[in-house]
């Protein structure tokens, strides 16, 4: 006596050695015995042998046609026996009955499993509804081999084209475009990215570092609605100072400008003067909502992205020759010792005497010339000697309270692209890259400045009750990073009491928002919370921090890989393949002229600081990899010491890195991906 019986969906069949009325001991053709339940035992039969139903069962259940036996099947629930003896003929044997049963199990869309051994046949409905998502999937898969064939012959399918940038970076895996990739990937054993550059799916590397931006980035579009400037209700006095903004050439978003009045009096009032479009608009305003959607303004080399549309920003700007609305912050000071007297805070228009420009000027106006040394044939010249004279106080008043001074030991570096005048670049640009100090005396009075009007604005709104966003920093211990919360703290990093973002609200939304809390506290005074656009514990400011913290980090790791782009474009236009550098960790070096990290063979071995000449084997713009490998070490291995050493502050600002993609070639399951949370803002 042989049994057919059920092991957890599959079927199997042997010789019975035994049976009680609950169980039966089995023999297999393979010699193993096992322990039946009585209930999976389906069938018993005498002939032919197990192994020959079996074989003979699924060769007659592949030429059962469903539709029919749907038709033949009884509404209520049946045996598959009971549809062998209807199917087949009234004598049908132990391997009909067994064939019967194969093809019942698998067709589930037909006949629904109603016991062990029972089926019942599924509605017409159900069954059409079925066969049509069979064929679906059928015509799915056809569809997936013809693109992934086409992949594979070096042309890219029109609809794996237009879904390149989710493909590679928020892929759906259930895609039909996804799945064309992953297989032609893996059938010519090609990385997806160097597939589908052979299939001309990208048009040139820096479209697709701009378009896969974009595309994460601004789904919408990168265009503004038609929006006009509202105009300042309020009625402001005129300022009785001849103001002067401190900028880069290329600024056309002027947030701040710096007066001095006094000199010689022995009381100085030093002036900041901050851009105001917290007095033309308010929260939930049409602007409001188009500058919170974006967070921030975008800077590339040659190419920017505004937080606000162009014609808004100009009417705002403070664009010299004109009297421009602005929240003024106004620090007197003693002229001889520097000590503090007081401050204050005016809603008024400040007359712009001069847009002065960093790049023209850094060579002109020097420590000489500020302090005396040597003659200041420029304007406001005892104004920016009193401005860096006072830069210096604070700064030394800040590394007091830092611990250790600030070091500014490597440069900012401007990009410029030849014949590009602010159109949006095509990538093939010729690029120059210069330098400039940091802590030159120009950069040192802006960045002063602007610290003291932070720092001074986020105590007067801290001791007015009035909730604004800050940012702070615990200690300067490694790896304790710089937060955003509504709380004043101090910002060891900086070495200040409290610290805002509020002086650039043309181009940076917290800004904004602390404006608009700032103007109440100028308006009100001790009552500035009843009428703050934000109150404290606001659900608002929360998810404000919170979006502006993604968005932030998400620009900036666009401009570090964008000006990596560009810096490699560099390499290759001037012919360099020798570089010095500096040892970091890992085996990453930074060039000493130029803003670019990357990993060098050989520099592992070498301690932190170590200098050494680097020779670059290649580079890739697409993927944006440097190959590289050390060729020297050029100074004296027994000067390096810790002073020396790369700080590890250094490495959360390197440039970015080569390109990492989502796709997944390797061990996908179908499942959705979910893209690794970005880091957090240093």
């Amino acid at each position: 006596m042989y049994a057919l019986f059920d092991d957890a969906g599959k079927f199997l069949a042997g010789r019975v050695m035994s049976e009680t009325d609950t169980s039966a001991q089995v023999e297999l053709d393979s010699g193993k015995r096992v322990k039946v339940k009585a209930a999976n035992v389906l069938l018993k039969f005498e002939k032919p042998a197990p192994a020959e139903l079996l074989a003979e069962g699924q060769r007659l259940a592949a030429d059962i046609d469903l539709d029919l036996a749907w038709e033949f099947a009884p509404d209520e629930e049946f045996g598959f026996a009971d549809l062998a003896r209807d199917y087949f003929d009234a004598g049908a044997g132990p391997t009909q009955q067994a064939a019967a049963l194969f093809r019942l199990f698998e067709a589930p869309h037909y006949f629904r499993r109603a016991g062990k051994g029972l089926f019942k046949k599924a509605p017409e409905e159900i069954v059409k509804a079925a066969l049509l998502g069979i064929e679906r999937k059928k015509q799915q898969a056809a569809q997936i081999e013809a693109w992934a064939d086409e992949l594979i012959a070096g042309q890219c399918p029109a609809p794996v084209r237009e879904q390149l940038y989710k493909i590679l970076f928020k892929p759906d895996k259930n895609a039909s475009e996804y799945k064309a990739v992953v297989e032609a990937s893996r059938r010519a054993h090609r990385a997806p990215l160097d597939l589908l550059t052979a299939a001309g799916a990208i048009d040139s590397p820096y479209q697709f570092h701009w378009r896969r931006f974009l595309f994460e980035n601004f789904p919408k579009g990168t265009g503004f609605p038609a929006l006009q400037a509202p105009a300042i209700k309020d009625t402001l006095p005129l300022a009785p100072v001849q103001a002067f903004s401190i900028d880069d050439s290329q600024t056309t978003e002027i947030d701040d400008a710096l007066s001095v009045q006094g000199l010689g009096s022995g009381t100085v009032v030093f002036g900041v003067h901050i851009a105001a479009p917290g007095l033309a608009f308010g929260p939930e305003t049409p602007l409001d909502k188009v500058a919170r959607d974006r967070l921030s303004t975008v800077y590339m080399p040659g190419y920017k992205l505004t937080m606000l549309p162009d014609e808004v920003v100009q009417a705002y700007t403070l664009q010299e020759g004109r009297d421009c609305p602005a929240v003024s912050l106004y620090v007197t000071f003693d002229e001889a010792t520097l000590a503090v007297q007081g401050f204050e805070t005016k809603l008024e228009q400040v007359p712009i005497a001069a847009n002065l420009r960093h790049d023209q000027l850094d060579t002109v106006i020097t420590e000489a010339t500020l302090t005396g040394a040597a003659p200041a044939g420029y304007g406001f010249a005892p104004e920016l000697a009193f401005a860096y004279r006072l830069a210096q106080h604070l700064k030394a008043g800040r590394e007091v309270a830092r611990g250790k001074p600030e070091n500014f030991n490597r440069p900012d570096y401007n990009f410029r692209l030849d014949g590009n005048a602010g159109a949006e670049p095509k990538g093939d640009e010729t690029v120059a890259i210069s330098t400039r100090t940091r802590g030159s005396p120009l950069d040192l009075i802006v960045a002063e400045a602007m610290i003291l009007a932070n720092s001074t604005w986020g105590g007067w709104l801290n001791e007015l009750g009035v909730p604004g966003i800050y940012r702070s920093q615990a200690s300067m211990a490694p790896g304790v990073k710089v937060r955003m919360s509504t709380k004043a703290a101090p910002h060891a990093g900086m070495g200040v009491a409290q610290y805002t973002w509020a002086t650039s609200p043309l181009r940076r939304y917290v800004d904004l928002v602390n404006q608009w809390q700032i103007i109440a506290c100028a308006r009100h005074g001790r009552t500035a919370l009843l009428a703050a656009a934000f109150k404290p514990k606001d659900a608002a400011l929360f998810s404000i921090i919170s979006g502006f913290d993604e968005a932030y980090t998400a620009y900036n790791g666009f401009q570090n890989g964008i000006e990596r782009y560009w810096t490699l474009r560099y390499l290759a236009q001037n012919g360099l393949d020798e570089l010095d550098a500096a040892v970091m960790k890992d085996g990453l070096v930074r060039a000493d002229t130029l803003p670019l990290v990357f990993k060098a063979i050989g520099a592992e071995r070498l301690p932190r600081g170590a200098r050494v000449r680097v020779k670059v084997n290649g580079t890739d713009l697409l993927t944006l990899d440097v190959q590289a490998s050390v060729l020297a070490r050029i100074d004296d291995p027994s000067t390096t010491d810790d002073d020396a050493a790369v700080e590890d502050s250094e490495l959360e600002d390197v440039s970015a890195g080569p390109l990492t993609l989502a796709i997944d070639v390797q061990g996908d399951n179908g499942a959705e991906d979910s893209p690794a949370p970005a880091a957090p803002t240093p």
